[in-house]
């Protein structure tokens, strides 16, 4: 069956008439958004969506391509298949008509549906991709119903069919300059209506009644070496929240409940009156692949979660503390982790000086040492209850993830890099090396298969912070094979073979080949 010129003409400028409608559905429903339910935008709801139903694989996938930009990558290829889907629905709607505005319909309620199952909706969450499914429907309705106006006349009056083109191009040109500025003017109000960056700006932290020593000789200071604190701006992001949910101090809660003798509550205030103290964490993401960048340093400021549920009281046969976000995640800590008076697991309320960074969990986040951020460092922290892992599962369980994930002895090498030539002659490999809860004892390296060789150990703060290592080296022309491990304060070796990151985190030596010039 042969296509005329003319049908395939038509079917593109449906796709753009399809296009420019679903432009408008996304816009209106931001605006509206902006309007009466900041979180409920129609792709940030999908979105949250998709990344609780994707699976394991895919997460895994994602992160390892994209790290801290995953979900731009993800709100990108959502708006591509917008794109996609919508142009598809403007062809079917020229075909048959109301088949094209009848879809508008069910991805609104696709779109309805996505944002009132959320854990943070709004009691006016469905009024974003309810009106703006609507809008889109009619800019479809409107711009396809012009065109087949021009497409009939084409064969029996020309003139009439110009004025119908004319007026094809311009409803659709102004539809397109709709969706554009709305878009663009909701996401500019959104920026500009926001107080909450002005909230952490203007908020002075209590000095804490204790601060971290750092010994001598704890930084290298060595180029291309991880300093000793990571930067707020270079710490890594991994967590299932689109969008950094916004949360004035003034208004947060935490409800601390479940298997204990009386529930308590805590204010913002509440926590800064019971006096911070500064302590030093390394993070680890359960993602982080071997010789990877998903982990950091910082200086952190808070009080103990075990001070926190003391008020509570948790009853005996309790194991589990499933900690909540607001946005809905949650993760299950060993309650043992969280009262042990050994390990400082804290509600973080400071991140290297400052308050905590908005998109680190501001203003209210755990973090506990030897443990894997997944079942234990919630951001945005809303809720504490106390429970057994026989009762509840966390965000991750389900998705293949195990219930207990104690962070792997490891070491990786940051200089020198694969993706950089070294130039002959003395060179140092420096890298950092952790054991959380038990120190680093020492760090071995390895060059092209010879013997292992004892590298110099930067002073360690504690045990719960990784450690800087270097070793020197004369480099010579050619190609290199550079390998570490390291072995924990209780004699334990770093284990050589490599595992994926499922259930409980990566293992193995890092080996990385390096060019001599």
């Amino acid at each position: 069956m042969r296509i005329s010129r003319r049908t395939v003409a038509a079917g593109g400028w449906a796709a753009l008439a399809g296009a420019v409608s679903g432009g408008v559905f996304v816009a209106v429903a931001e605006v509206v958004a902006l309007l009466a339910a900041r979180e409920a935008g129609p792709l940030i709801a999908v979105g949250s969506f998709v990344i609780d139903i994707v699976p394991r694989w895919a997460k895994e996938l994602a992160i390892e391509l994209f790290g801290s930009n995953d979900k731009l990558f993800l709100l990108s290829s959502l708006g591509f298949a917008v794109f996609v889907a919508a142009a598809v629905v403007g062809i079917l709607e020229l075909w048959r008509r109301w088949v094209g505005v009848a879809l508008f319909g069910v991805a609104g309620i696709a779109a309805v549906a996505a944002t009132v199952t959320r854990a943070d909706a709004s009691p006016l969450g469905f009024l974003p991709s309810t009106i703006g499914a609507l809008a889109g429907a009619a800019a479809l309705y409107l711009l396809v119903g012009a065109l087949r106006r021009w497409r009939d006349a084409r064969d029996h009056d020309s003139a009439t069919a110009g004025v119908d083109r004319r007026r094809f191009l311009l409803f659709t040109g102004a539809g397109a300059a709709f969706a554009v500025l709305a878009g663009v003017g909701s996401q500019l109000g959104s920026a500009a209506t926001s107080s909450i960056a002005a909230i952490r700006a203007a908020l002075h932290l209590p000095a804490p009644l204790s601060r971290v020593t750092v010994p001598a000789g704890a930084d290298l200071h060595l180029k291309d070496l991880s300093p000793l604190f990571t930067p707020n701006k270079d710490f890594y992001r991994v967590d299932t929240a689109l969008s950094v949910p916004s949360i004035d101090p003034s208004n947060w809660r935490l409800t601390i409940d479940g298997m204990v003798e009386q529930r308590a509550e805590f204010s913002f205030r509440d926590l800064l009156s019971m006096g911070l103290r500064e302590y030093a964490i390394t993070l680890t993401c359960v993602s982080n692949q071997v010789g990877g960048n998903l982990l950091g340093n910082a200086r952190w400021l808070g009080v103990p979660v075990r001070e926190v549920l003391a008020h509570a009281r948790p009853r005996n046969g309790a194991d589990m503390v499933l900690s909540r976000s607001i946005d809905g995640f949650t993760a299950g800590t060993p309650l043992s982790a969280l009262t042990d008076p050994g390990r400082d697991a804290i509600l973080a309320v400071g991140m290297n000086g400052e308050p905590l960074p908005l998109e680190h969990g501001f203003p209210v986040r755990m973090v506990v040492p030897g443990l894997y951020g997944y079942v234990s460092a919630t951001k945005w922290l809303t809720e504490l209850k106390v429970t057994t892992f026989a009762t509840d599962q966390a965000y991750w369980t389900p998705r293949g993830y195990s219930e207990k994930a104690p962070i792997k002895l490891s070491s990786r090498i940051d200089t020198p890099r694969i993706d950089r030539s070294l130039s002959a002659g003395p060179t140092k490999i420096a890298g950092v090396a952790w054991a959380q809860t038990v120190g680093i004892q020492k760090v071995e390296v390895q060059v092209d298969g010879g013997p292992w060789q004892q590298a110099q150990l930067a002073a360690p703060i504690n045990a719960d912070t990784w450690v800087q290592w270097s070793l020197d080296w004369n480099a010579t022309s050619g190609s290199h094979t550079i390998a570490v491990r390291a072995i924990d304060r209780a004699g334990r070796l770093q284990e050589e073979k490599r595992t994926p990151i499922a259930p409980n985190g990566s293992t193995g030596w890092q080996s990385t080949l390096v060019r001599v010039g």
